[in-house]
């Protein structure tokens, strides 16, 4: 064999060793689709941390994602109650629209099975689909998770309150156990105080283990915390941690749980190619005092007012969001899935998305208008207000609501007055905190926001 050959031989055993030895990196980066993580919080106040104005104890991982992400002032949910809330994220779809008002509880179907959820739309995109927390979204065989679009899905059906422990007992508490499932099948059949304290945990270490095996290719991770709803647990690690009590504790957690997210992240070297949405379902559930969180807004959850509404966000995307940022500018959690589809190019189903694509105004473009002419608010199956798309006026419709008058104390619910609201304008812009009714200086404004409410109520919230 000449020399030429010998040369040619040993070129090709070379190339042949480079591409069998390619490092993972290298593979991984040539994904064009981002992943995506989005971690749902369950009843966190809007200053519940560091980047949104708490100060008594430190959350250093939420602090850096917000440093290495852009902090959104402006963020709100459609129904500030845990299963219309969850259902608006993972469908795009009004709460009048889905018909899945307030919470669910066990046994119940919940969101339609007509409407596709998220998980659906990623996991027929190719994408690998995981679940680590609280669903609420269904519990009956059809609509649960791992039937739902999760390829791998872990944790709770509905809040953690809904048990024979509960130290009252309307609808629900009491009649069912708490289960814990795992990949469809349920692992414990009666979830008690020792299973609480662990559930920040479990869902931090599986959403970890679910990037460690599936960082070859696009992911959509969904970690919807059971806390910091009531009752409140945390871990032996962080049971007394921060010295300023159990809500505190809490949160420590569920910073330290951001933390081994993005550290997973980092390790897998996919951080620079992954989506990474934080915030919560809604506003505190201030009835329950120091086991609850803060909002410097009006009111709190299961109200359409501030408090309710809107939540601390912080989206991460590096190269296309600029690092520590912030933008005052209004969108919503319905807008979430169809943008997300834009950035990913996934195609979305056939039929009606109540949510528009903002990624315009999430990446801060000059010029860039909000799609919609408003942002309808109810509680329950009430039908109560509208914001302007833009975010700048909000137009209560007469309504009754509770205002909390006494707080509770280490786990007991406080006392709440019943009050009601007449027909009434805000300007957000000066006055974010709804204190003073401007209907009578801008008549032509309300009469704009009324007509879209009234609209919005005839096709959503009439009697067919």
């Amino acid at each position: 064999m000449n020399r030429y050959c010998i040369s040619i031989i040993a070129t090709l055993a070379f190339i042949a060793t480079s591409c069998k030895e390619k490092p993972q990196s290298i593979v991984k980066n040539e994904s064009p689709k981002p992943n995506v993580v989005i971690i749902f919080l369950d009843d966190s106040g809007y200053s519940d941390f560091n980047p949104f104005g708490q100060v008594a104890i430190e959350t250093p991982n939420v602090q850096k994602l917000a440093n290495e992400g852009v902090r959104y002032t402006n963020f709100h949910v459609p129904q500030a109650i845990c299963s219309a809330s969850r259902s608006a994220l993972m469908t795009g779809l009004y709460p009048g629209r889905t018909k899945v008002f307030g919470a669910h509880g066990p046994k119940e179907k919940c969101l339609d099975t007509i409407y596709p959820t998220m998980g659906e739309i990623f996991q027929a995109a190719g994408y690998t689909t995981g679940i680590f927390g609280k669903w609420h979204l269904g519990d009956t065989p059809e609509t649960r998770p791992h039937n739902r679009g999760f390829d791998e899905s872990e944790g709770l059906m509905y809040s953690n309150d809904m048990w024979k422990h509960h130290p009252v007992n309307p609808k629900y508490w009491g009649r069912f156990p708490i289960q814990y499932w795992k990949n469809g099948k349920v692992t414990i059949e009666d979830v008690g105080v020792p299973e609480q304290k662990q559930l920040t945990k479990w869902y931090t270490e599986g959403a970890v283990d679910f990037i460690n095996r599936n960082s070859n290719e696009p992911f959509l991770l969904y970690v919807p915390h059971s806390m910091p709803h009531v009752p409140i647990f945390a871990s032996e690690e962080f049971e007394g941690k921060s010295g300023k009590g159990l809500y505190a504790d809490v949160m420590l957690e569920l910073d330290w749980s951001v933390g081994q997210i993005m550290n997973a992240m980092h390790k897998n070297e996919v951080d620079e190619n992954t989506i990474v949405i934080f915030t919560s379902d809604n506003g505190p559930w201030a009835a329950y005092g120091n086991h609850a969180g803060t909002t410097p807004f009006k009111e709190a959850k299961a109200t359409s007012f501030e408090g309710g509404t809107r939540s601390a966000c912080i989206i991460k995307y590096p190269n296309h969001l600029e690092a520590n940022s912030s933008s005052d500018k209004m969108f919503s959690s319905l807008d979430l899935l169809p943008t997300l589809a834009s950035i990913t190019s996934l195609e979305l189903p056939e039929g009606p998305m109540d949510g528009k694509n903002v990624w315009d105004l999430i990446t801060g473009e000059s010029g860039a208008k909000n799609p919609h002419n408003y942002y309808p608010f109810s509680t329950g199956k009430n039908f109560e207000s509208v914001m302007s798309g833009d975010g700048k006026w909000k137009l209560h419709l007469p309504h009754k609501y509770a205002s909390l008058n006494t707080p509770g104390k280490d786990g007991a619910s406080g006392n709440y007055d019943n009050k009601e609201i007449e027909l009434s304008l805000f300007d957000m812009e000066n006055d974010p905190y709804e204190s003073k009714n401007v209907i009578n200086e801008h008549p032509e404004i309300a009469k704009q926001l009324k007509t879209f409410a009234d609209a919005h109520k005839t096709k959503f919230y009439s009697e067919k």
